[in-house]
């Protein structure tokens, strides 16, 4: 039993963990749909990872980094409303992944498990992309959190001050790109994105600094974490859809708690 629960946990934590800050920034900028677009790209580098035979793990983090690179110049340009500009992305890297599992007739491809995630097949070495891209990250925040805080409380006058808020805004939907890379093949590319944005808006409710907002935020997001592994193992349900109601509970909580304080 251990050998199978303890690579679980230790993956959905290390997810929850980096999820919680950059979670933060995404309900801060309110970016949801940034994120559901990166996912529904996900499975397009999967797609490839399997048509071409590389590393899956690879396959998909050059494809989230990418697109969020190329979203970042496309609204630059500022020719379309970024709403617009994130529902072709979505639809359109989705159906590019599906056309390519057509071209895969020799192999056999579980599509619920990436779509739903199965934290219980995680691997030691899954752990060690997991736990690279966490560390990757968290480095990274701890050098550009202030000016990055500057430039999503106030943009323009960051910009007066001399941060480079183009440069900000680029790191931080890498950053997330990165995360939905990590989480996908284990909480599912249709629900990554909730361990970004659900602990955050239950951590807004109880905290009264970004600091601790960012801290509360991977904290509920681990709790969702252990609890859901512990719903899946004691009533054979998917791990990754039972981290989302736990998280979700927790959210409802959060409020309730708020409400009586």
């Amino acid at each position: 039993m251990v050998e199978i629960i303890l690579p679980a946990i230790l993956a959905g934590i290390g997810i929850a963990l980096i999820a919680g800050p950059l979670g933060s920034f995404v309900v801060w900028r309110k970016m949801a749909y940034f994120g559901d677009t990166l996912a529904h790209a996900s499975l397009m580098g999967l797609a490839f990872g399997f048509l071409l035979d590389i590393n899956l793990n690879l396959a998909l983090l050059v494809c989230c980094l990418a697109i969020a690179t190329i979203l970042v110049v496309l609204q630059r340009q500022k020719f379309i409303a970024t709403d617009t500009l994130l529902g072709i992305l979505a639809h359109s890297s989705l159906s590019v992944g599906l056309i390519a599992v057509s071209f895969l007739n020799d192999v056999r491809i579980d599509l619920m498990s990436y779509l739903f995630g199965d934290l219980l097949a995680v691997t030691p070495d899954d752990l060690y992309f997991i736990w690279g891209g966490v560390v990757v990250i968290a480095i990274l925040l701890s050098f550009i959190w202030q000016p990055l805080l500057s430039a999503t409380v106030n943009e323009e006058l960051a910009s007066v001050e001399g941060t480079n808020t183009d440069l900000m805004q680029l790191l931080l939907m890498l950053m997330v790109g990165l995360v939905i890379a990590v989480g996908m093949k284990f909480v599912g590319a249709l629900i990554i994105t909730s361990l970004l944005i659900i602990p955050a808006a239950g951590a807004r409710r109880l905290s009264t600094t970004p600091e601790q907002m960012a801290m509360i935020a991977s904290a509920i997001g681990m709790i969702a974490v252990l609890s859901g592994l512990y719903l899946s193992w004691e009533f054979d349900t998917p791990a990754g859809p039972s981290v989302v109601i736990s998280a979700s509970c927790l959210f409802v909580l959060s409020h309730l708690f708020k409400n009586k304080a």
